[in-house]
C-alpha cells in the first residue's frame, strides 16, 4: 500500500518524466537518454529537504551553515534589488552528494570554429548535454570522439531548470567560497529572468555579468566595501575582464585560419601552432591574475570544443559591461534593456555592438 509520502514521490516522479519527455521526446533523444534525466531531476527534487531542516544537519559544518542561512538572502536581493524574476527556489537543499549536479558534454568540428548543438522544443538548440551519471556522460564523449570531433566532457556547478521545478541548494555550492555561492546563485536567478532560445552566447554572458556584479553589490551591502569577500569578488571582476580580452583574439584568430582555403590537414596542423603560442601567452597573463578562477586553463590542452566552452560565458564580458555601464551600472537597468531588445529580430549580439556604437555616436555629435 502506497503511504501520503510514496504517493508524493510517486507524482512528483511522474511530474518529471512528462516535461522532460516532453523535451526530449520531440527531439528525438533515446529514451535511455530520457529517463536517466528524468530519474537524476526526480532525485535530486525527491531527496532535497527544506533549509530549515538542512540547517539542523549535523553534517554540515558551520561555514556551510553559514552559508545556506546566507541564501535566502542572495534570492531576496537579487529580486529586489536587481529585478530578478521571483521564484520558488532553493527554499529546499540537496546534501546527498559532494559532487557537482551535474556533467555537461560539448562538441565541435576540428577544423571549424563552430558549436555542435541538441535541439530541444522548449530552449531551442542547446550548446551542451547535461548528464546526471558520469558513466553516461563518458559513453556520450565517446560516441561524439569517434564521430572525429573535439568534446570536452566538464562539470557545472549549478544549473537552472527555467522554472520548470523548484530548483534547491546543492552541497558543492555550500563547500565552496561565499563570493561563489553568491554569484551562482544570482546567475542561475537571471537565467530564469531571461532566457533567449538558440541564443547561448547571450544567455551565459548576461547572467555570467549579473552574477559577477550582482555579487558584488550584495556583498558591499550586507559586508561593507573592505571586507574580503568584497574585496575577493572585486578581483573576481578585474580578472574576468582580463581573461575576456586574452580570449576574444585567441577565438578569432582560430576564425580566421578556419576560414581559409587551406586544406583539413593543414588547419589542423596550424591550429596546434595557434594553441601553443595562446598557452605560452596565457603564462604571462596568469601572473597578473588576482584569483584563482583562470589559473587551470588550458591545464588539459586545448581544442575547440573546449574554447567554445569556455568562450560560451567568457569571450563577451566586454560587450556586456559596456552596456552596464551605459545604463549607470544597474543591473535592473540593464536586464530591461536586453529584455526590450529581445523582442526584435536579429543576431543579439550584433544588435547590442550596433547600439553601442550608434549610442555612442549620438553623443559624439551631441557634445555629450
Amino acid at each position: 500500500m502506497l503511504t501520503l509520502v510514496n504517493m508524493k514521490s510517486l507524482r512528483n516522479f511522474f511530474t518529471v518524466l512528462v516535461v522532460v519527455s516532453l523535451i526530449l521526446l520531440s527531439s528525438g533523444c533515446r529514451l535511455t537518454y530520457l529517463f536517466h534525466a528524468a530519474s537524476g531531476q526526480f532525485r535530486l527534487l525527491n531527496d532535497s529537504v527544506p533549509v530549515e531542516e538542512g540547517l539542523k544537519n549535523d553534517s554540515l559544518k558551520p561555514e556551510q551553515k553559514d552559508r545556506l542561512l546566507l541564501v535566502a538572502q542572495i534570492k531576496e536581493f537579487g529580486e529586489q534589488a536587481l529585478g530578478l524574476k521571483k521564484t520558488q527556489n532553493y527554499q529546499k537543499v540537496y546534501l546527498k552528494s559532494r559532487q557537482n549536479p551535474i556533467y555537461t558534454i560539448s562538441a565541435s568540428p576540428k577544423d571549424r570554429l563552430v558549436r555542435k548543438t541538441w535541439w530541444f522544443p522548449v530552449v531551442g538548440r542547446m550548446p551542451y548535454l547535461g548528464f546526471f551519471d558520469l558513466d553516461r556522460a563518458s559513453a556520450k564523449e565517446a560516441d561524439l570522439v569517434k564521430a572525429d570531433l573535439d568534446v570536452r566532457l566538464g562539470m557545472a556547478d549549478a544549473y537552472s531548470t527555467l522554472g520548470w521545478f523548484k530548483d534547491p541548494v546543492t552541497l558543492n555550492l555550500l563547500e565552496g567560497s561565499t563570493v561563489r555561492l553568491v554569484e551562482t546563485i544570482l546567475h542561475e536567478m537571471t537565467h530564469t529572468t531571461i532566457y533567449l532560445k538558440e541564443e547561448g552566447e547571450f544567455n551565459e554572458s548576461l547572467a555570467n555579468l549579473v552574477g559577477k556584479y550582482g555579487a558584488l553589490l550584495f556583498l558591499e551591502r550586507n559586508y561593507g566595501f573592505s571586507h574580503p569577500f568584497t574585496v575577493e569578488a572585486r578581483k573576481v571582476i578585474e580578472d574576468e575582464r582580463m581573461f575576456s580580452a586574452f580570449l576574444s583574439p585567441l577565438l578569432q584568430s582560430l576564425v580566421s585560419l578556419y576560414g581559409s582555403p587551406k586544406s583539413y590537414n593543414e588547419k589542423l596542423v596550424e591550429r596546434e601552432v595557434v594553441f601553443s603560442s595562446a598557452l605560452a601567452s596565457f603564462e604571462q597573463v596568469k601572473e597578473s591574475l588576482q584569483t584563482d578562477r583562470f589559473i587551470y586553463f588550458g591545464h588539459s590542452g586545448l581544442d575547440n570544443a573546449y574554447l567554445l566552452s569556455v568562450g560560451l560565458y567568457h569571450q563577451h564580458f566586454h560587450l556586456f559591461e559596456a552596456v552596464f555601464n551605459k545604463k549607470g551600472k544597474s543591473i535592473k537597468e540593464t536586464i530591461e534593456f536586453f529584455k526590450e531588445m529581445a523582442g526584435e529580430k536579429g543576431d543579439i549580439l550584433a544588435r547590442t555592438r550596433l547600439w553601442l556604437t550608434q549610442d555612442g555616436a549620438e553623443k559624439a555629435v551631441s557634445g555629450g
